[in-house]
Parts: structure tokens; C-alpha cells; sequence
């Protein structure tokens, strides 16, 4: 089965500066595919590519099997949800779910079996007789979602639906644009600044920087085995520590020496991985340094190291220190005896760690 949106050697161009840079993306019928990276990065652009909303300078865009490369946006099988909603302002909830039904001419039965099928999946058939000024940022939210689905398209697109909704209410509507798509098993694509939000609704992931791709995989696989060091820094919070370290072989694999302003460097064994470079940046995650006292098992290694900032933040204790130079973060147990200013043995799991080239960011291993 062709895959219902396929991307080849797209560039965008607007004069001579290069906003999209040679972007391939296919996805299968029901992935739901988000587009992530910092301000500026080309991600709304490429949403707008996709939707037919900006033409593109060169490269081809297939949607459910067929060439949209200059079909117009009303013939593409898409429906948007944007970040402001775009609700009209005297126009019932109902009549701005049904309004694009109602241009179409499809039958007055249709529609209303249509709005009640989609105002009871989104719980606002309470509302639907009121104006939008009257609802709140999460039900305008709902109903501009509404307005999407009751066109059954073969793509959802989604432009940063959720950035401006308070901190809690994104949290809820992310849960519930999740559970959507599980019920509908719709192809969706979507963007957002947030590496959260990219990490919980995603089943694949497009990490985005300067136009161009750094990365496209699984939410797994993007936080275990990011391609490079933006990756590695842009994904996951607390960030991914990114360490400068000096690698040479020993008998028993790669010895790994981490610099300490105070003190021996650490040595650290890694017997997975060979023939690294002598200067690398070892990237672990903060939930692979634990306390050693709690034990891990895996393919840990321990060490002793002075604690600098202790961070109590409920179930988790964030125990940050100098290493290489560099602040790095650990995740430790809310019931730690970590404690500013004292050593702390900790033990870092080298199973799960990244090494990255420090001239060109690109990963080792």
C-alpha cells in the first residue's frame, strides 16, 4: 500500500534564502507524525507545504498515493487545525462544526448525523448552541478540532494546536488528541515546539534544525539513539549530559576519562564499544546516573562525585555536578543522601550512553 504521505527532495525557497533543505518524509496510513525543532526551524512551513497553503520551489508531495504537488488545498483530503482556532465569531458552535458541510452542499440529514457524532466524541454537546467568544481556550480547542473531523480527510494537519492553552489544560488536551487518534486510527501530522509533546503523541518523530532534517525515528528511538548532539540536547528534560571525555582502548574495551576541576579524573570502562576516537562527548541521560547505594544492575559503573546544587523536585531529586568541564545533571531517588558539597557514589550506566564526534556532532556508536 503506497503510504499516505510521501515527501521527496522537497525544497522551499523564498527568494534566494533556503527555508526547506532537501526534506524526505514518508509515513503509512494511521502514523501520527510530529514535526519538532526550535522557532525558525522550517517546521510550519513544511505543515504549510503539506497543506498546499505555500507552494514549494521544487520536489515532489504525494498524499494517499496521488501527486499534490500543484493541486490546490481544497482538493488535497486535508483538514487543519490551527494554533488560533480560526472559529467565526457569530456563528453557534454547530453551525461552525457543519459551516465547510454546508458550502459543499452535502444533505442538511448528513450533516446533522455528522455533528452529533463528532460533538458527542469531543463531549461538547452541551455547548454547541453557544458562540465562540463564550467558550474557553480548551472547548474552542475541541470545537476547532470538531470542524476537522466531521470532514473524515485522509490527513490531519495540526499547527501547534495546543501553545495557547495554560500548562495543565495542555497537559489534558494532549491526552485527549492522543486518545483521538487511537479511536480514529487517523493519519495525523502535527507540529510543536515542545519535546514533550513530540515524545507522547508521536509514533514517529522529525527533528528539525535550520531546515533542514537532523533525525526521523520512533520516540524511542530518537531518545535512546539521537543521531547527533542537537538531538541529544533538544530531546528529553532535563537535556541529555553531553560530556567531553578522552576514550583509549584497554584490554577489556574503551577506557573512558572524564576530567574533574577537583581531584583524579573518572574512569570509566566501556566493554561495548570499541574503537572510538580519543576525544568524544559522551552523552548519558540523567536517569542513567543513579545512586550506587540503590543498585541498577546492567552494564553499570561506579564513581565517586562531589555534589554541587541539589534539586528536590518530588519524586525525583536532581543532583547536579562539574564534569568535563561541564554541569551535569542526575536523577536520583526522592529519598537520596545526596547533598550539596559532599561526594556522592553514583553509578552510570554505559549500556544506554551516546558517543558523539566533537567536530562534527555526528554519532559514534
Amino acid at each position: 500500500m503506497a503510504p499516505i504521505l510521501e515527501i521527496n527532495n522537497l525544497f522551499k525557497n523564498y527568494g534566494p534564502v533556503e527555508i526547506l533543505k532537501d526534506i524526505n518524509v514518508a509515513i503509512e496510513q494511521g502514523d501520527f507524525l510530529v514535526l519538532v525543532g526550535p522557532s525558525g526551524c522550517g517546521k510550519s512551513t513544511l505543515l504549510n507545504c503539506i497543506a498546499g497553503l505555500e507552494p514549494i520551489t521544487s520536489g515532489k508531495m504525494a498524499i494517499g498515493g496521488q501527486d499534490m504537488t500543484n493541486v490546490s488545498p481544497k482538493d488535497r483530503d486535508i483538514a487543519m487545525v490551527f494554533q488560533s482556532y480560526a472559529l467565526y465569531p457569530t456563528m453557534t458552535v454547530a453551525k461552525n462544526i457543519t459551516f465547510g458541510m454546508k458550502v459543499r452542499g452535502i444533505d442538511q440529514a448528513v450533516q446533522d448525523q455528522k455533528l452529533a457524532h463528532v460533538a458527542q466524541q469531543l463531549q461538547i454537546e452541551p455547548l454547541l448552541n453557544r458562540k465562540p467568544g463564550q467558550l474557553s481556550g480548551g472547548q474552542r480547542q475541541r470545537v476547532a478540532m470538531g470542524r476537522a473531523l466531521v470532514r473524515d480527510p485522509k490527513l490531519f494537519l495540526f499547527d501547534e494546536p495546543l501553545s495557547n492553552l495554560d500548562a495543565k489544560l495542555r497537559v489534558e488536551m494532549r491526552t485527549e488528541i492522543k486518545a483521538l487518534h487511537q479511536r480514529l486510527g487517523a493519519s495525523m501530522v502535527y507540529v510543536t515546539h515542545d519535546q514533550i509533546e513530540a515524545m507522547t503523541l508521536a509514533t514517529k518523530i522529525v527533528v528539525m534544525k535550520g531546515g533542514v532534517i537532523q533525525q526521523i525515528g520512533t520516540p524511542a528511538e530518537i531518545y535512546n539513539r539521537p543521531a547527533n548532539l542537537f538531538v541529544a540536547d533538544f530531546m528529553g528534560s532535563p537535556a541529555m549530559n553531553l560530556i567531553p571525555a578522552k576514550a583509549k582502548a584497554n584490554g577489556a574495551g574503551m577506557q573512558i576519562e572524564i576530567a574533574r576541576e577537583k581531584g583524579d579524573p573518572i574512569v570509566l570502562t566501556d566493554t561495548r564499544n570499541q574503537d572510538l576516537p580519543e576525544n568524544v562527548i559522551l552523552g548519558v541521560r540523567p536517569e542513567d546516573i543513579a545512586d550506587a547505594a540503590i543498585g541498577r544492575g546492567g552494564d553499570t559503573q561506579e564513581a565517586d562525585c562531589i555534589i554541587d546544587i541539589v534539586e528536590p523536585a518530588g519524586a525525583d531529586t536532581f543532583a547536579v555536578m562539574q564534569l568535563g568541564g561541564k554541569h551535569v545533571t542526575a536523577r536520583l531517588h526522592a529519598e537520596t543522601t545526596a547533598a550539596a558539597g559532599t561526594a556522592q557514589r553514583l553509578a552510570f550506566d554505559l549500556g544506554k550512553v551516546s558517543y558523539f564526534a566533537p567536530e562534527t556532532g555526528l554519532r559514534l556508536n
